[in-house]
């Protein structure tokens, strides 16, 4: 979890996890979450400026040997000047407040501006928006994000419009309290009594027919931009879960419910593959099914198939308000496109 000192400067405290990797760096890099946007070369940096420490001592060795229970200090420098301009960007806003808004992001909005999107991203109708009241933690300014959905992810984000509430939220994603429900077009129907499902690692079934997937989420060795299924300890931590909500065509695609007790990167989508019902839509993980106009309908699957974006919508979001105490929650219907998608696949059957 993490804090503020009374002299203002932020902390973030670190507890090694089970089977730990067998170095430190290594070992912070997987246990730090990803709302701290911490590298793995600037905890390298860290390390040899002296700002992580255990029992109050500098770590300097990034090769220095960890063990489950651990836990480390990590002293984060002031955040720098941010350099995203402000730009009139319509923006759909559910709820707003001195210290927070809640935002519901369209399919093509990148959240942050990076290289390849300097502009026109979330970070620069915000500030546009909200001026200069937003907050920035964490070494690199950025401005109030807590979390992240994909670009090609429609619905619900949280932004923080103060450092309090900043380090309020960030506190609730790190214990994972926040609750946070997606809805997802996927091929083929999870079912609790497939053979194939149930021995498939890290799947398993809870009562009520419940989909559980836990395992290690790491960067692809070989595609930087991808993420894949990790075991024996590497990677973050993942579990996400899900229920079968509708299916269509027998059990050609079904409509699904996914939970997250972690958010980690493409979270839903790779676990979601791995359990062989990769989302429809998806370029990068849903692999080359597709869905058969025999067993759906042909408008249904010419929609399906050519469906352009992954079929992945934020749909709840729940926290408790780090300032009022107030707990929250806001609901966002499916956007158009999946409407339209669910309504064809429908009314095939």
């Amino acid at each position: 979890m993490s804090d503020l000192s009374e002299e203002g400067g932020a902390t973030l405290i670190v507890v090694i996890g089970p089977n730990p990797p067998d170095r430190l760096d290594k070992a912070l890099a997987r246990e730090v979450p990803e709302e701290a946007a911490l590298s793995r070369s600037r905890l390298m940096k860290m390390i040899a400026d002296g700002d992580v420490l255990k029992g109050g001592m500098p770590l300097l060795d990034p090769k220095a040997k960890v063990a489950e229970g651990d836990a480390f200090t990590l002293r984060l420098a002031p955040a720098e000047d941010y350099h995203a301009r402000p730009e009139d960007i319509p923006l759909v806003i559910l709820y707003e407040d001195d210290d927070l808004i809640v935002i519901d992001k369209p399919a093509g909005m990148v959240v942050h501006p990076a290289p390849g999107t300097p502009s026109g991203t979330l970070v620069n109708a915000l500030l546009h928006h909200c001026g200069d009241t937003l907050s920035g933690i964490g070494g690199e300014k950025r401005p109030g994000i807590v979390h992240r959905i994909d670009k090609d992810t429609t619905g619900l984000l949280v932004v923080a419009k103060s450092d309090r509430a900043h380090h309020g939220l960030a506190r609730q994603f790190e214990t994972h309290s926040v609750n946070r429900h997606y809805i997802a077009l996927v091929h083929g129907r999870p079912d609790a009594a497939d053979p194939r499902l149930r021995g498939t690692r890290g799947v398993t079934f809870e009562a009520g027919g419940i989909l559980r997937i836990a395992t290690g989420l790491a960067r692809h060795k070989t595609d930087r931009q991808r993420q894949a299924v990790v075991w024996d300890g590497a990677g973050r931590h993942a579990v996400t879960r899900a229920r079968v909500v509708d299916s269509f065509g027998g059990d050609a695609a079904a409509l699904v419910d996914c939970w997250l007790e972690t958010g980690r990167t493409h979270q839903i989508r790779v676990h979601m593959a791995h359990a062989g019902h990769g989302l429809i839509g998806d370029q990068t993980y849903g692999g080359r099914r597709r869905l058969s106009p025999a067993a759906v309908g042909p408008l249904a699957a010419e929609r399906g198939n050519g469906f352009p974006r992954q079929a992945l919508h934020a749909a709840t979001l729940g926290f408790v308000h780090p300032v009022t105490g107030e707990e929250m929650e806001f609901e966002s219907p499916l956007p158009p496109d999946m409407e339209d998608l669910v309504e064809c696949l429908r009314a095939a059957r």
